[in-house]
């Protein structure tokens, strides 16, 4: 069944531009961002330009500070670059700075960006938390029927924090807020700023993010009231499976910190921070839990709590905490947001409740209104991702997160609900309580910018990519989690890894996987091993093949699409340590040892690819992209070491697992394909090893068998080595298993499991079933760089040399993608009609691209009408061409 919801992530078109025109700008790969912590900002954009062949040849950049006194003024740099990191006088923490860059010969954009603490002696505010010494714990109203389970029966309810201070005159404000939990910010009774589940989630033990707002719009003539909702979080709330026992991961209880900034017209400031002169209560949030879920009483509504006039004697000073603020760092990557609403498309009811139906599984909450209820009415919201055979809510692969929210209503005519420390993984929203309620779903993910696009004439290809869209937005919710529904959402290594291709076409994730890598190495162990996953929690297992190897591949795949080196330098040392590690218990340079919980090509179906040949293969791949990360570095020593290990290891693998007649052990998809990929077959058993791919594959009827390792690699590989029919046979198939298989079924996001629900099984195990889990949703990247034919040259960085080559083929009449490189867009759609093949196609600026114009008669190829300009050879049955940034288009005899 194909049922694709609208999506609201997408693509803004590039724009208008007769000359050359830089647009887009970021500041350390944010747009517009608050609370930049380094002293020397990558300023960066993109360019459009209608010419054909327009580049940049030199660019200016001027950076304005307080009082628009000149900070920075580059003059001219020669060259293509599209970013320049700050030059100028020191930067001033919390200040507003301007920036116009310049491009010769075309125009000029502008943009801005805040500093945060650039100075640790700045910090003038200290941890604070509940005295419960000061307070009793709450006793529940007689007549309110408690929703506690053993679960939720020791949660603790979230506080309620304020402070009054007179800062006039004033001409600026600025926040910066973190906690040891979550926290939401409120000025003068106003929500300041849109993020979610702020500050994120991090390894809190040794990185606590903090983030900064402008507030100087809602500061108003009068005092100031700053006031913030402090919830457990993943500090010291429920965490990973079984969450009564996993609560408390980093503490037993939440903290706030926050320091204002007021400044003034003679350039003075005023500094407050949070410390004992806050008071603090609880409110009508009973409890909040990012697994369990919410339990919100109207009828306790602190009207007026975070407006100045509030009586608050009856709240409690808070207690200082901790003076350590060693730990606070500025926050990297975009907050998580709420991007998108969606309304019911079905509501019905089963057994005296009802079932509201959204269309699209998503992460998120919904937003309740209630009607008509008397007060004191409790309506009970239960979530899940698909319905039993009788219609019912199934929440069994849930396990112990209950994902429940509880309203009590006040009694007024109309009442709004909306979660503000929870989210769930649902498509279905189980409704007790009351009848007059209305629901809208909210999606919310971390808020990267939308990057690429892909669609095409196949109603189940589109719903598949819908789909790898879906499951990166409801994953990619302040780390890169495995599933946003049960008890677990963990930053699984591997899973991040093998998609972080797909990732990069579908969203700018250069800031959010920045973050996640800085944690990545804050986890790693002194002897080089990497966990399963990152922030380390729940398992004390490291080192398993493919999961650990995510500190080479991310690190190397970023700078390769960003062209950001910096990536390579924070990374490289992390890198060696961790093929060091594996070297260090592997001397024969076969990766048997020290292998962790050894995962294998996990969740494969109906096969077992050996595990040292999957082992061994990522290492062979660590220890290449290790060099590779060298050599960009000009480290030419470590450059010389690891690639010498690279062809050791090559020829280790080769003599254990490569047959004389090009059988790789275990004789499965995934061994050959991670052998082929990663150049572990000797030349001359090249061929001989792809017929075997190839001869599996025909066995089983077309159908595959691979796991989390292996299922990227098989358009690639197949595509590559001459095969792109039996790519797009398993692309097109709709047996299991395949992605298919689960859209006929009514996905709308990718399974964790082949066989999440099957005709003969029904539902998959519960233990370990999501239907939201995008690691085998990796075969979105060849739909981008394979069928549509987005990609760059090998050993290209940034997309300076796009490579344009599409593959006409299966059950498509056309399809198209475009994708936002560093330099600008890039983009190709190809169609088939009345004999002809159609290919137009769009080069940013500074680029230049080598386009496969597929063809049955190079003869025919034209462009615009007139023979082709810039032909450099033929390959298979395509005409190969050079050309610089514009559009074309081309036409040729299919």
């Amino acid at each position: 069944m194909v049922n694709i919801m609208p999506d609201d992530w997408s693509l803004p078109e590039p724009p208008d531009a007769p000359e050359l025109r830089p647009y887009d700008l970021r500041c350390e790969h944010l747009r517009t961002p608050l609370g930049v912590g380094t002293r020397t900002p990558r300023l960066a954009w993109r360019l459009a330009s209608d010419r054909r062949g327009d580049a940049p040849t030199a660019h200016r950049v001027t950076v304005h500070g307080p009082g628009d006194a000149l900070a920075w003024d580059s003059g001219w740099i020669d060259g293509q670059d599209v970013s320049a990191d700050y030059g100028g006088a020191p930067l001033v923490s919390f200040a507003r700075y301007t920036w116009r860059v310049e491009v010769r010969g075309g125009g000029s954009a502008r943009s801005w960006f805040d500093t945060g603490v650039l100075h640790a002696d700045e910090w003038r505010a200290a941890w604070i938390e509940h005295d419960p010494e000061t307070q009793p714990p709450f006793e529940p109203p007689t007549d309110d029927r408690e929703p506690r389970t053993p679960r939720t029966a020791h949660l603790p309810a979230p506080r309620y924090f304020r402070r009054v201070v007179d800062l006039r005159p004033a001409t600026a404000v600025r926040i910066a807020v973190t906690a040891r939990g979550l926290y939401e910010l409120h000025v003068n009774g106003h929500r300041a700023g849109d993020g979610e589940l702020t500050p994120g989630w991090t390894d809190y033990r040794q990185r606590v993010p903090y983030q900064v707002y402008d507030v100087t719009d809602l500061a108003g003539d009068g005092p100031l009231c700053v006031g913030a909702i402090l919830a457990d979080g993943w500090w010291s709330g429920s965490l990973g499976w079984d969450g009564r026992q996993q609560a408390q991961r980093y503490g037993r209880h939440p903290q706030l910190l926050a320091q204002i900034v007021a400044e003034h017209a003679d350039g003075s400031r005023t500094v407050i921070g949070t410390d004992e002169r806050w008071r603090e209560t609880t409110g009508p949030l009973r409890y909040a839990d990012l697994l369990m879920g919410e339990w919100y009483d109207a009828r306790l509504d602190l009207g007026g709590w975070d407006l100045p006039g509030f009586d608050d004697s009856s709240w409690a000073p808070a207690r200082v905490a901790d003076t350590d603020l060693s730990v606070l760092v500025p926050s990297l990557a975009e907050p998580v947001r709420v991007t998108q609403d969606l309304a019911p498309v079905e509501i019905r009811a089963h057994d005296g409740r009802t079932i509201v139906d959204l269309g699209q599984n998503i992460a998120g909450r919904v937003r309740l209104t209630v009607r008509g209820a008397a007060p004191g009415t409790r309506v009970t919201l239960r979530h899940g991702e698909a319905l039993t055979d009788d219609g019912g809510l199934y929440t069994a692969n849930l396990r112990s997160a209950e994902a429940t929210d509880h309203y009590v209503t006040a009694g007024r005519a109309e009442e709004t609900y909306e979660p503000r420390f929870t989210v769930h993984g649902f498509r279905y929203v189980e409704v007790t309580g009351h009848a007059g309620v209305e629901v809208v779903g909210r999606a919310m993910h971390s808020d990267t910018p939308v990057a690429g696009e892909f669609s095409c004439s196949d109603a189940m290809v589109r719903q598949l990519m819908s789909n790898v869209r879906w499951s990166q937005r409801d994953n990619f919710v302040s780390v890169p989690t495995d599933c946003p529904q049960r008890d677990e959402r963990l930053g699984w290594t591997a899973d991040a890894q093998v998609f972080l291709p797909t990732a990069c076409y579908n969203a700018d994730v250069a800031a959010f996987f920045t973050g996640w890598l800085a944690d990545l190495r804050c986890a790693q162990t002194a002897e080089g091993a990497v966990p399963d996953v990152v922030p380390h929690v729940i398992t004390e297992r490291h080192g398993s093949p493919a999961w650990g190897d995510a500190a080479t591949i991310v690190p190397w795949h970023l700078y390769e699409v960003y062209g950001d080196e910096r990536v390579l330098r924070d990374s490289l040392p992390s890198m060696r340590r961790w093929v060091d590690h594996v070297e260090r218990h592997n001397p024969g340079l076969v990766w048997r040892d020290k292998v962790g919980s050894h995962y294998g090509d996990w969740l494969q179906a109906d096969v077992r690819t050996d595990r040292d040949v999957l082992a061994t293969a990522y290492f062979a791949l660590s220890a290449d992209l290790t060099a590779r990360a060298a050599a960009v570095l000009g480290d030419t020593a470590a450059r010389d070491r690891y690639a010498g290990l690279r062809e050791r290891i090559g020829e280790a693998f080769a003599r254990e697992f490569v047959s004389p007649d090009g059988r790789i052990t275990g004789d499965t998809q995934t061994g050959y394909l991670l052998a082929l990929a990663h150049r572990l077959v000797p030349a001359g058993l090249v061929p001989a090893a792809v017929a075997h791919l190839v001869a599996d594959l025909e066995r089983r009827g077309r159908r595959l068998t691979t796991g989390f390792a292996g299922v990227a690699l098989l358009g690639p590989v197949l595509s590559a080595h001459g095969h792109a029919d039996l790519a797009y046979a398993l692309l097109h198939d709709d047996r299991y298993p395949s992605w298919g298989y689960s859209i006929k079924r009514g996905a709308t996001t990718i399974w964790e499991r082949w066989d999440g629900w099957t005709e003969e099984s029904g539902f998959g195990p519960v233990a370990m079933n999501s239907f939201n889990h995008y690691a085998l949703g990796s075969v979105g990247a060849w739909l981008y760089g394979g069928v549509a034919g987005l990609g760059q040259e090998e050993g290209s960085v940034g997309f300076r040399r796009p490579r344009i080559r599409p593959l006409v083929g299966g059950a498509l009449r056309w399809a198209s993608a475009a994708y936002e490189t560093p330099l600008g867009r890039l983009s190709s759609r190809w169609e088939i009609s009345g004999g002809e093949l159609r290919l137009s196609v769009r080069i940013p600026p500074g680029a230049v691209a080598t386009v496969h114009v597929p063809t049955t008669d190079p003869s025919s190829v034209r462009e615009s009408g007139e023979p082709v300009a810039g032909v450099v050879g033929r390959t298979g049955s395509a005409l190969v061409c050079q050309v610089g940034s514009g559009q074309y288009s081309f036409t040729s005899a299919w």
